[in-house]
């Protein structure tokens, strides 16, 4: 049996790497270094190490304390409350249905539906406590690590960014998902509910999960949907 030349196989690989290099560094920017700073973060927590910028940032942010910023964060973060996050999903969802888009349909739930699953099994497996630096006005009872709210609307903007990423729609749709993600992820932490390691972890993780998924289709053969 003849042997390929290592030259042809180089060849070959750097063709490939060509070819595909959106995917590569798709794969390395939006994957594989949200995991290893997921990981990262994730071990001290395991080992219950305080993380040194957890406290401070909370009081920092806890010192904009006012009755109108309280109002103001806790409309924001009802965006990414579950009742919020399950009519936005089945919006999207049903669109998709109607339009018969049914591989972007799949995509879309199983980024939505996963990156909430992943989020119950992490807290259950974390066991880290919520902050108690001071008593927060929008109190919660279970578990802390990784930020629900955060998780949620990562994977769902993250989702919808990628379903419009090529038509008109791809900017705004890209700007607005960066300022809900990003609010919503301040309000949890401004209302003293969340240490900021959780929603950067939950950021983190989402983002991981949906462009992995969205890499596993593009990488496999496409189907007529219709």
């Amino acid at each position: 049996m003849n042997k390929v030349p290592s030259s042809s196989r180089w060849t070959r690989a750097l063709d490939w790497l060509r070819l595909n290099r959106v995917l590569v560094a798709l794969l390395f920017v939006g994957v594989l270094l949200p995991l290893l700073a997921f990981g990262a973060l994730a071990e001290d927590i395991w080992d219950k190490e305080t993380l040194r910028g957890d406290d401070p940032i909370l009081l920092w942010a806890h010192s904009w304390q006012s009755s109108q910023l309280d109002r103001l964060m806790l409309a924001i973060t009802q965006i990414g409350s579950p009742p919020m996050m399950f009519s936005m999903c089945a919006a999207i969802a049903v669109f998709l249905w109607v339009k018969k888009r049914r591989g972007d349909l799949t995509f879309f739930l199983a980024s939505t539906i996963g990156a909430g699953l992943l989020n119950l099994a992490a807290k259950r497996i974390f066991d880290r406590a919520r902050p108690d630096l001071w008593l927060s006005i929008d109190p919660r009872s279970d578990f802390s690590f990784p930020s629900g709210h955060a998780m949620g609307t990562m994977a769902l903007f993250t989702a919808l960014c990628v379903l419009t990423w090529k038509t008109k729609w791809r900017w705004p749709v890209l700007a607005g998902s960066a300022t809900v993600i990003l609010f919503v992820g301040l309000s949890r932490i401004y209302l003293g509910v969340h240490f900021p390691s959780d929603v950067l972890c939950g950021w983190l993780a989402s983002l991981a999960w949906v462009l992995g998924l969205h890499l596993i289709r593009r990488m496999r053969p496409r189907r007529n949907e219709s």
